[in-house]
């Protein structure tokens, strides 16, 4: 494995002159590395050009647009293209430094960017007119790269990666939106195991959904799985969970035999006055008013 410690250390090994030592874009034209996985210890995004339909590395399918492929690393990060490629035979690294985002406000919220913590396989795939955009950043950037470093240097080259991160935010969006039909399969899918969850009895000894272990199940990294979610459903896993248990909840406060006491019991709920007040709270009724109401 090939492991960049420093942008420098990449610019070299790929071919690239170092215009800052925090901050590059380099050609991938004809990388030739010998070794099988590359790791950087800084940022790297891959804008990758060229991914045959017969490589499926990347999870690009039939319903994903073709023009281009993006990928997002955070510092430590192993990646392998392919069996036969350790990076792509054509397109763009913008490889940049922690250190270069210090006092700068992107520094503040990179971590909104939860898609540096997707897997490849949940890469983003661009149309012509988003390559074109994408492109037009990484010019900005290069052209920023020209101009000879002064203390307005770390501010500017955060801004243009800042704006650029912003289009791949709107971009995912976008892909979230392409994916509509794969999406419900995978909510279906999530749906049959939180029912799985709720009747194995797990939850009477305190164990909620984990959100790693359905991503698992789904084959998603947790991140993604947690975005796609929100998107698609506007909650995050632990709230979408918490209105299906009361769903659950309110049909067995129709059957005769469920006690407000049995059902807190067996959904997990710490008590039943617990329980009561959230009833009271999302349906304005308590358990016996809920249940006459509808009897």
């Amino acid at each position: 494995m090939l492991d960049f410690k420093t942008v420098y250390e990449c610019n070299c090994c790929l071919g690239c002159k170092t215009l800052h030592p925090q901050v590059s874009i380099i050609n991938l034209e004809s990388p030739n590395l010998e070794q099988d996985a590359v790791k950087f210890e800084f940022y790297a995004i891959l804008l990758i050009e060229e991914c045959p339909d017969s490589c499926c590395c990347c999870g690009r399918k039939y319903y994903d647009y073709s023009n281009a492929t993006m990928v997002f690393l955070t510092p430590g990060e192993i990646f392998r293209m392919s069996e036969n490629n350790t990076l792509p035979n054509k397109g763009y690294l913008l490889a940049f430094h922690p250190d270069l985002l210090f006092r700068t406000s992107l520094n503040n919220h990179i971590k909104n960017y939860t898609f540096f913590s997707y897997k490849k396989e949940e890469a983003l795939h661009l149309s012509q007119r988003e390559t074109a955009k994408i492109t037009c950043c990484l010019e900005n950037i290069e052209d920023e790269l020209h101009h000879p470093i002064d203390t307005h240097s770390s501010t500017i080259l955060s801004r243009h990666i800042e704006l650029l991160l912003d289009y791949c935010t709107r971009y995912y969006e976008r892909q979230f939106i392409t994916r509509e039909n794969k999406n419900k399969t995978l909510l279906d899918k999530m749906e049959k195991l939180l029912e799985h969850h709720i009747a194995s009895g797990q939850l009477q000894n305190g164990i909620m959904p984990d959100p790693k272990i359905l991503s698992e199940e789904l084959r998603l990294s947790p991140a993604y799985f947690e975005d796609l979610l929100k998107f698609e459903t506007g909650k995050t896993l632990e709230e979408y969970f918490q209105l299906k248990r009361l769903e659950t909840a309110k049909r067995m406060l129709l059957q005769k035999d469920c006690m407000p006491t049995i059902i807190a019991k067996q959904l997990g709920y710490p008590s039943v006055q617990y329980f009561s007040l959230i009833l009271k709270k999302i349906t304005g009724f308590s358990p016996s008013e809920y249940r006459y109401s509808h009897n």
